[in-house]
């Protein structure tokens, strides 16, 4: 009877490791030294220490040393160990390889040096088995990490952060700390977009899920540098800023399709009205007001006294409302690119009529009443009327560019038909 009941416990093990709940990747390239005991000190932690059925990958991307021959035979040696090839070098490129075709629930990865205290692995992929977030990541930046490294490098890594917060608005602390995860089914919607192959690979997968809405738990780390470590500074620092590059242009120009992966992922609204973002929406929409606001008071000011008051607030209120438009357009609702751009403009003129009708309005009345007013007073008047004007441009576009991610969500249904 034991012995039935311990070959069906064996076979049980020997289900879960083949389609398990984690999958653990370590990406490598010639690390035939480091490999063995990097691989044997993590098999020992998870089946010793780790709630989860785990499966260990090897993702070689092109080695040239002995590094597969390592690998084959912690193969043969372990249980639940498993080695993918590529015959083409980058890093990102293998952890996407191994990802996109995992049959486990949650996909991580860590480096080779095993620089991460693997007991951070547990609160790593806890949040993702429990469905409460989607992607997880390590953070050496955080109040509470303890870290050991130069000062080159801490240099470094803040610096490339701070670039990141400043020209993507990414409020993630740490992107390119060795040690993420992340649930396999929004791995594959996202993955696919992800285009770099290499170190640069982690910091665009990130922006992607920030933006798209998906939840991003960070782990607090204890991390010890590889003073060893072959990474080519310089290098990837180029590459890293050449990334940045051409994933703000990707956003700016709508290449990204934000709103369609947001609707794929289900990262809709909670309630029906009230859109994702929308204190977000509010001081976004106050800052381009305000710079519409300032344009709009020097072009009156400038034009007033060579075309008078109300031909000089229709063409102020007209330049600054076609700018004002194609501001929120991108920066406040985030709609992007070429399609349907006349036609919100379009909307945005009939919202700007309104403006219009207060602003003159109100001068109208001035006037009636105030026939000899300073220019300070009308402008007085004007700004009042314009903040008037605002909310219900606020309200206005709201209803504009809500409509536009409607359309896009029937597009991409239609599409998927």
């Amino acid at each position: 009877m034991t012995e039935t009941v311990t070959a069906v416990r064996a076979a049980e093990q020997a289900e879960a490791v083949a389609a398990p709940v984690v999958d653990v990747v370590i990406p490598v390239y010639n690390e035939e030294a480091d490999l063995g005991p990097c691989v044997r000190r993590l098999h020992a932690f998870l089946a010793l220490s780790f709630p989860f059925a785990a499966r260990i990958t090897i993702a070689d991307n092109a080695s040239t040393d002995t590094t597969m021959e390592v690998a084959n035979q912690l193969v043969d040696q372990l249980d639940g160990v498993r080695v993918v090839h590529l015959d083409r070098k980058g890093r990102g490129r293998a952890l996407r390889e191994v990802w996109q075709h995992s049959d486990a629930q949650i996909v991580a990865y860590m480096d080779v040096d095993l620089s991460t205290d693997l007991n951070a692995l547990l609160p790593l992929v806890a949040p993702l088995v429990s469905g409460h977030s989607d992607l997880a990541i390590g953070t050496r930046l955080a109040a509470s990490s303890r870290v050991v490294r130069g000062p080159k490098r801490e240099f470094i890594s803040r610096s490339y952060n701070l670039i990141l917060r400043t020209s993507l608005q990414a409020k993630f602390s740490d992107a390119q700390c060795g040690f993420k995860a992340m649930r396999t089914d929004v791995a594959k919607v996202v993955l696919p977009l992800v285009e770099d192959g290499e170190w640069f690979f982690d910091t665009e997968l990130l922006v992607i899920a920030e933006r798209i809405g998906l939840r991003i738990h960070e782990v607090p780390v204890d991390w010890i540098d590889d003073p060893d470590s072959s990474v080519d500074i310089v290098d990837t620092a180029r590459k890293d800023l050449l990334g940045v590059w051409r994933v703000g242009r990707a956003m700016t120009t709508g290449k990204l399709p934000i709103n369609e992966l947001r609707a794929a992922i289900g990262r809709e609204p909670l309630m029906e009205g009230v859109p994702l973002g929308m204190v977000g929406q509010l001081v976004r929409f106050g800052i381009v007001g305000v710079l519409s606001t300032l344009a709009y008071a020097l072009l009156y000011v400038l034009l007033q006294p060579v075309m008078g008051a109300q031909i000089a607030n229709f063409v102020a209120l007209l330049v600054t409302a076609i700018g004002n438009t194609a501001a929120n357009r991108t920066f406040t609702f985030g709609v992007r690119g070429s399609s349907n751009v006349v036609s919100h403009q379009l909307q945005g003129l009939l919202i700007f009529g309104f403006g219009l009708f207060v602003t003159s309005g109100s001068l109208f009345t001035l006037h009636h009443w105030f026939p000899n007013s300073a220019v300070h007073l009308e402008l007085l008047v004007l700004v009042i009327a314009n903040l008037i004007a605002t909310l219900a441009r606020f309200v206005g576009l709201r209803w504009v560019f809500r409509k536009a991610g409607a359309v896009n969500k029937t597009a991409q249904q239609e599409a998927a038909r």
